[in-house]
């Protein structure tokens, strides 16, 4: 991704519509819904929403950038729905990033830059989710990947080569940016600036209207405002779960299958004997023999081994098998033939001369099979039990590819069909607060939102434990709420509205008295209502910094951002008031010549720097090679994305 496109990073949905760069090539491939329709209710997939230079951009890239952009959203917020992000501006910022993708290229091809083939090749092969088992570049693996997304070689290389024509036009235009030092100073010296004044807040509560609309008010605001009363898409699931209940009957180990497996490892429970050795190898005859002499005699094997000039090793536990695995049958015959304590026989293998002493044997009794029929049916009877689940979804989806339902399957296997009640894509139960879906069929949930009506499916939702086949019992599309079914909120929102307009005439008297001369407390106690007490502010920027892992309360930040003796309003969230914000003082703290925060501020201003000449830089390639918008073929787009007629 091309980090330096600051003004991609500031909009309200960030990387999530920068779908045309590079970086995001990969995320493509890990979405599961990319649009590939070629025709937009009554807009072809060839029409053009927009022209840059000569290229056109038609409105099948526009929807596919879009649903692009909702996919990768919507794995921090499930619930967001396509009519949501339209009204958010969504759309708009898509197409923004589409028209300064195109504005790149164009303008970077006709002034002679491209990126070649190999270049893109490349960048192809850097990507993970082309790469095979071995972790190199696979073309199963990518060619896999395009088909699973419904994407051409053509449309994957002409992304990337717009990102990394991107690259060659706006890394030098940003690259090395800096400010002076002087500059950086002045900056810096804002983190010792102490700020004087006070806050005032003016809800709109305070101003509501006596009188609830009229059904013309009331009808004109939800009209206006349709986008604030948006109902998420809900689904109601319908599942039947079956897990080791289903097949009981059919992982009963049997006795013929119990004594097959007993005889298959009949070694595994036969008597064993194991032994531990010091041994030595060394390279003739003689000298072999003339250390098991000296051991025998009472001198230390580890001893005799040193004076010799060798090392003894230890072997633990070791089998006859293992013993002539390693060395060679006749060493193995040698070592298990000694008794315990006892010097072996010098024996050759391949290594050399092998003698040892025998440190320990350990002995084994063999086992019937009536000792280990519990162990032997408790493994067959897991095994079955895996193969039987696994086998019985495999029968379920193949009678589901033949056109049976969920109801006659469950029926015919004895299954408990369930409905949840309407629930959204983040889980939660629709209409409720706090309560979600049972947890048994959670698993299965993004998966049954991405599914058509009566279309069952089946799915794993405890490893190794249990399945589900459900399918989408009932779709409820994510559109605004009947103006019948939520008349009192909506009266509510326009109170709060009318109430909101008061409260901004309120406030510019507010305003209007602070410049008079008037204290804020006196400025706000001359309103017919009653209002909240001013808050009075006495802090530094460095206070304000502490509390960076906090939000800072937009009145507070504009108070940081103003004039001294001025006075502002600022209007609060939701129309839930005013606020009106006077800075009285601002006292500049010193700081020495030497201040690491000088040298900090200037790293930080030379990057933002980069990031401003970057930004102009695209603008300038817009209004050089020009943009033609078709504003009725954008629209058709947004009324088919959100589902109207």
């Amino acid at each position: 991704m091309l980090l330096f496109f600051r003004s991609f990073f500031k909009s309200k949905f960030g990387l999530a519509i920068t779908f045309a760069f590079l970086g995001l090539i990969a995320f493509a491939f890990a979405s599961s819904d990319v649009a590939n329709t070629g025709t937009f209710g009554g807009v072809a997939g060839g029409e053009r929403v927009a022209v840059v230079g000569d290229d056109r951009i038609d409105s099948a890239e526009l929807v596919q950038s879009a649903n692009s952009s909702l996919d990768r959203l919507r794995q921090e917020n499930p619930a967001l729905s396509m009519p949501a992000f339209i009204a958010q501006g969504g759309l708009e910022e898509v197409l923004d990033q589409l028209i300064a993708r195109y504005s790149i290229s164009t303008y970077a091809e006709k002034f002679g830059l491209r990126a070649g083939d190999n270049l893109i090749n490349s960048e192809i092969r850097q990507i993970g989710v082309f790469r095979g088992a071995d972790g190199n570049f696979s073309a199963d693996a990518y060619n896999q990947a395009l088909a699973a997304q419904g994407l051409s070689d053509a449309i994957v290389r002409q992304d990337i080569g717009s990102g990394l024509l991107a690259q060659q036009m706006l890394v030098p235009a940003s690259f090395g940016a800096t400010i002076p030092r002087s500059l950086a100073a002045r900056y810096a010296r804002l983190f010792k600036e102490r700020r004087q004044g006070a806050i005032g807040f003016l809800p709109s509560g305070a101003f509501f209207p006596d009188d609830d609309p009229t059904a013309a008010q009331l009808q004109a605001y939800y009209q206006e405002n349709r986008g604030n009363f948006i109902r998420p898409e809900r689904r109601v699931i319908r599942y039947a779960l079956f897990g080791e209940d289903a097949i009981e009957a059919a992982i009963v180990p049997t006795d013929a299958e119990i004594a097959a497996r007993y005889q298959e490892n009949r070694a595994q429970y036969a008597a064993s004997e194991t032994r531990s050795f010091t041994q030595l190898i060394v390279p003739t005859q003689a000298a072999a023999q003339s250390i098991r002499q000296r051991v025998a005699g009472g001198a230390s094997f580890e001893a005799v081994a040193q004076e010799a000039g060798f090392r003894a090793s230890t072997l633990e536990q070791q089998s006859r098998a293992e013993i002539a695995d390693e060395a060679s049958p006749a060493v193995a015959q040698a070592y298990f033939d000694a008794a315990s304590g006892a010097i072996t026989e010098p024996t050759r293998s391949a290594l050399g001369w092998h003698v040892a002493r025998v440190d320990a044997v350990d002995t084994a009794q063999g086992r019937s099979l009536a000792q280990v029929r519990d162990e032997l049916a408790t493994t067959i009877r897991e095994e079955k039990r895996v193969r039987a689940l696994v086998d019985l979804a495999a029968q379920i989806e193949e009678r589901i590819d033949e056109g049976e339902t969920l109801t006659a399957i469950a029926q015919d296997l004895g299954l408990d069909v369930r409905n949840t009640r309407p629930v959204t894509a983040d889980g939660g139960i629709y209409g409720t607060q706090g309560e979600t879906i049972a947890e048994e069929i959670e698993p299965v949930l993004a998966t049954a939102f991405q599914m058509e009506e009566s279309q069952p499916q089946v799915g794993e939702v405890a490893r190794g434990e249990s399945f589900a086949v459900f399918e989408a019992a009932a779709i409820t599309a994510s559109a605004a709420a009947p103006l019948a079914e939520i008349r009192e909120d909506v009266v509510t929102n326009w109170k709060l509205a009318q109430g909101s307009q008061a409260a901004r005439a309120a406030a510019d008297r507010v305003l209007a008295r602070l410049r008079g001369g008037a204290t804020m407390a006196r400025a706000l106690a001359a309103e017919d209502v009653t209002v909240p007490a001013a808050e009075q502010i006495d802090l530094t920027r460095e206070d304000l910094a502490r509390q960076a892992e906090q939000r800072i309360p937009p009145p507070l930040a504009l108070l940081f951002s103003m004039a001294q003796g001025t006075s502002k309003r600022l209007e609060a969230t939701n129309d839930l008031g005013w606020f009106v914000v006077d800075l009285d003082a601002i006292e500049l703290g010193e700081m020495a010549d030497d201040d690491p925060l000088i040298a900090q501020a200037q790293s930080q201003l030379g990057d933002t720097v980069g990031q401003e000449y970057t930004d102009q830089l695209v603008i300038a390639m817009r209004e050089t090679m020009g943009v033609e918008r078709n504003q009725t073929a954008i629209d058709a787009v947004r009324r088919q994305l959100t589902g109207e007629r």
